[in-house]
């Protein structure tokens, strides 16, 4: 436990110190996003635009990180155990990637829907069976989301298969 903390905080550092744009916390087997690291990189928020946590055991992430990162263009929550995502995700107005692949999530995270700027989304591998299509299509920016692995209903399945303005990657083979 201790070698872990003392990786985030190295990595924590090195974000600082070098005036990164990345905060890279993958596989640093995180439960939450430390409360500690709101407070090393307030001075340096703003400037961060990729966070990664992929491959953690994160089974929640708090409004509080939404609110604080909201400069962020990409985040990486892949392999983590996430079972939904807090309303406050709908501050994330400079959002263009989000991957959520391989969760828990039963639910297609609606506030996704409410950020202009976001190009692609990936869910692929949750337990997910219905997808807001009509807010995804009429979503402004969006080029791609992946919905593979998902025990999707069949009606869903059908949705997918016509015509969108945006890339479908899904699992529709029966």
């Amino acid at each position: 436990m201790a070698e872990a903390v003392a990786n985030v905080a190295r990595r924590i550092n090195a974000t600082v110190e070098e005036e990164r744009d990345t905060l890279d916390l993958s596989n640093c087997k995180l439960i939450s996003f430390p409360e500690g690291v709101f407070k090393v990189l307030r001075s340096v928020t703003q400037n961060i635009h990729v966070i990664t946590l992929a491959d953690n055991e994160m089974k929640a992430i708090s409004s509080k990180f939404f609110s604080t990162f909201t400069q962020l263009r990409e985040l990486d929550l892949q392999g983590n155990v996430l079972t939904k995502l807090p309303d406050s995700l709908e501050e994330m107005q400079h959002l263009i990637s989000i991957n959520l692949a391989n969760n828990n999530l039963s639910i297609f995270p609606e506030k996704l829907t409410e950020i202009a700027t976001l190009e692609r989304i990936n869910l692929e591998g949750n337990n997910i069976t219905d997808i807001p299509m009509e807010k995804l299509s009429a979503m402004p920016a969006l080029k791609w989301l992946n919905v593979k692995s998902n025990p999707l209903d069949t009606d869903i399945h059908s949705a997918l298969k016509s015509p969108h303005k945006f890339d479908i990657l899904s699992s529709t083979e029966s």
